[in-house]
């Protein structure tokens, strides 16, 4: 039975200026045979996979890029032929794209009044690419669907001009929603990487966290949410959540962004920042000490902060390669009670380009964790009538293998993340399975009074 306390402890290292890792041309030939692969197992004569700027992970785990703010399509034939379907402002990018790719035009994929040069019907494009022969196609948007009450595998999430020009240039063609060979938990080819790719993701691990703790030492009565979220956002990467830095009441005026609000001493405060490959997230209260609690929440600790503590700690010495996603929700099921703590979410989700690509963690999975997965341990206790609390952070599960595999390639990785192993161990007292690497700095840090910045949990 873990007892949990609040005490002195030393902040854990943070590592500045790591540059970020390319993803190697074989990384990317290793990307197109895996899909290829999957096409061949699901039997699909085209795969079509669609991007914009909310949901391009798939379409740029194949091209090395996203459309930004237009729309794109890669379209793959069960050969490996490939070709771009691009709007004006995106045609620049084929030539830097990291897959062999024939070039197709469409301005109906760029912006509102820009110029429509080369217009043409996309189904004459679809026809051309030589959809009429196809018998089935993939159709990968960003959402694979679970429902329960419908076929998820035929619902699609592309816009509808997109599938009715694929219906008309296709014709009998069977339409499948085929994201699950990217991001299905037991056979996705986005869900396990190598060690390229761990390096690629821990650069924005590395940088969540420690802009993370950077931010929670500047925390202060007097500063300014907006220079909070300035510390937050570091070396001008994209974002892959809101940035969050929201002192008191929270959602005025339905805004989520950092504002000229400045905190104040007994607020609640909530800060989040992403990046591709990590997340770091924390919640608490800019207080010092227990008396200075709100009267109706002065067993915060014991309430909140402590069981979830405690469900962290489980998650990270009982996660290893082999375990079903089902057993592992069963293990914070059974420390941290869905019904007594609110949880609503699955406890722990994959991570890659996107903050939440998918999860095999749910009851009564029977998808096994696997060597090269990356997890964003998230568990978010919601108990009414009280502050939450987070310590929301990134870890990925190895073998042997692949671990040796990260020590020969990468050995000023391995060092780091052999620092954050041994702090888990010696300063929390957590005992980190052998399987997980800490891609972030502050995993299992977790300071509920956001003034005591020398006090933190660890397992007594």
């Amino acid at each position: 039975m873990k007892t949990i306390e609040l005490t002195t402890v030393k902040q854990p290292t943070i590592h500045e200026d790591v540059a970020p890792v390319f993803l190697s041309d074989e990384t990317m030939k290793q990307r197109q045979l895996k899909i290829l692969e999957q096409m061949t197992a699901a039997g699909y004569d085209y795969l079509v996979v669609y991007a914009d700027k909310e949901h391009g992970s798939n379409f740029e785990y194949l091209t090395g890029f996203y459309p930004r703010f237009e729309e794109g399509l890669l379209i793959i034939h069960q050969t490996g032929e490939a070709a771009l379907v691009l709007g004006n402002e995106n045609l620049k990018m084929s030539k830097y794209a990291r897959i062999d790719a024939k070039l197709y035009h469409t301005p109906y994929f760029s912006l509102p009044n820009q110029p429509m040069d080369n217009e043409r019907p996309i189904s004459e494009i679809f026809a051309e690419i030589g959809f009429g022969e196809a018998k089935k196609i993939g159709v990968a948007g960003w959402k694979m669907f679970t429902p329960k009450m419908a076929e998820g595998k035929r619902m699609l999430d592309v816009p509808y001009f997109i599938i009715q020009a694929l219906e008309e240039a296709a014709g009998a063609a069977e339409l499948w929603n085929a994201c699950d060979l990217f991001i299905h938990g037991s056979y996705g080819a986005r869900t396990v990487n190598n060690p390229n790719e761990l390096a690629h993701y821990e650069y924005g691990a590395n940088l969540a966290s420690t802009r993370m703790l950077q931010a929670m030492n500047a925390v202060q009565p007097g500063i300014k949410e907006s220079e909070l979220g300035e510390i937050l956002n570091g070396e001008g990467q994209l974002n892959s959540v809101v940035t969050i830095a929201a002192a008191g009441v929270r959602f005025e005026k339905a805004n989520f962004y950092p504002t000229h609000k400045e905190v104040q001493t007994g607020q609640p405060l909530s800060l989040t920042i992403g990046y591709k490959g990590g997340l770091s997230s924390r919640s608490g209260f800019v207080i010092e000490q227990t008396n200075q609690l709100p009267e109706n929440q002065t067993d915060y600790l014991d309430q909140v902060v402590y069981p979830y503590f405690k469900a962290m700690a489980t998650w990270l010495e009982e996660t290893c390669v082999g375990r079903t996603g089902g057993e592992l929700y069963q293990a914070i099921e059974q420390v941290l009670p869905k019904e007594t703590y609110g949880w609503e979410l699955n406890p722990g989700h994959l991570v890659a380009d996107e903050e939440w690509m998918s999860s095999p963690v749910y009851p009564e999975s029977n998808e096994v964790l696997k060597s090269g997965m990356i997890f964003q341990i998230d568990i978010i206790p919601s108990i009414a009538g009280y502050q939450g609390t987070s310590a929301e952070e990134c870890v990925a599960l190895a073998d042997e293998a692949l671990q040796a595999e990260i020590k020969t390639q990468y050995p000023e990785l391995w060092a780091r993340i052999q620092t954050r192993r041994n702090y888990l161990r010696s300063e929390l007292n957590i005992s980190l399975s052998e399987d997980v690497l800490p891609l972030s700095n502050t995993v299992a840090y977790l300071r509920p009074f956001f003034l005591a910045k020398d006090q933190a949990l660890v397992v007594k």
